[in-house]
């Protein structure tokens, strides 16, 4: 339930601060305060709640699927076990579905991108006021559990992302048939500039999109959160859990299109042509 001693819109944009440690105004380096210190550090700045809960849930996934890996028996498998096999069939299945190229690096990546995206966005179905309230009680004046409504942290991975479709798609072609994919495609060579132009932003577009359409649904989802957190508390209840049902699908769809279209990502990186 939103604090009493804050109005609607400063709630609000509390919920949607960083706990940011960098420069400080008076020349020393530590947390940002308030949103004015943290936005006057510039882009030498660390989102402290976003890289800590990115790398926790990094390690929640290595830990559920290694604890898999080591009870994993040739019998018939329950429990963790036949969790973990069935995520890995599933995964296993997409990729079948998306790359025709032959690479053993592209199951195991969509595995992490899937889980790790997956957990990461469930965060969202933690009461919006729990760990903000938490985290201040600790004397800590911001905290953000949702990595994926941070833009650094999708854009960080969708970058990830686009570096292995620049590397395979050099070692694949080559150096001459990548530029020549650039400039020689759809027109041909009397079409240069244009080509270049058509392919180049084709190219960048990729991590762009990954990036914004994780987070821009993550962050949507988020605000609705927050938005119905400053309503009547009789309200709360009527409209969050509904929300909250729905928000599931959301959660589990943005983690398999991100991996859906990385794998179709490098999947076209593999090919001649495209």
């Amino acid at each position: 339930m939103a604090s009493e001693t804050l109005t609607s819109s400063e709630y609000i944009r509390h919920h949607l601060e960083h706990l940011t440690w960098g420069h400080l105004p008076d020349g020393t380096w530590g947390i940002a305060q308030n949103a004015e210190q943290a936005n006057a550090m510039g882009f030498w700045s660390l989102n402290v709640d976003t890289v800590s809960v990115s790398f926790l849930l990094g390690a929640v996934f290595l830990f559920i699927f290694g604890r898999a890996a080591r009870k994993a028996t040739s019998g018939v498998p329950t429990g963790l076990v036949n969790f973990a096999e069935w995520v890995v069939e599933f995964i296993e299945s997409s990729v079948r579905g998306s790359f025709s190229g032959k690479n053993t690096m592209v199951a195991p990546l969509a595995l992490t991108i899937f889980f790790w995206i997956y957990l990461m966005n469930w965060m969202d179905l933690i009461p919006v006021d729990y760990v903000p309230h938490l985290a201040m009680a600790l004397g800590v004046p911001f905290f953000k559990v949702v990595p994926t409504t941070d833009p650094n942290a999708t854009f960080g991975m969708s970058i990830g992302v686009f570096l292995l479709v620049l590397y395979y798609s050099v070692k694949i072609k080559g150096l001459g048939g990548f530029i020549g994919e650039l400039t020689l495609q759809p027109f041909g060579k009397f079409g240069l500039p244009a080509n270049l132009f058509l392919e180049g932003v084709n190219l960048i577009s990729k991590p762009i999109s990954l990036a914004l359409r994780l987070f821009g649904n993550m962050y949507a989802g988020e605000m609705i959160f927050i938005l119905i957190a400053i309503l009547p508390f009789w309200l709360q209840w009527t409209l969050s859990l509904p929300w909250a049902i729905f928000h599931i699908l959301i959660v589990t769809l943005q983690a398999f299109i991100f991996m859906t279209l990385t794998i179709v990502y490098l999947d076209m990186a593999h090919q001649e042509h495209h």
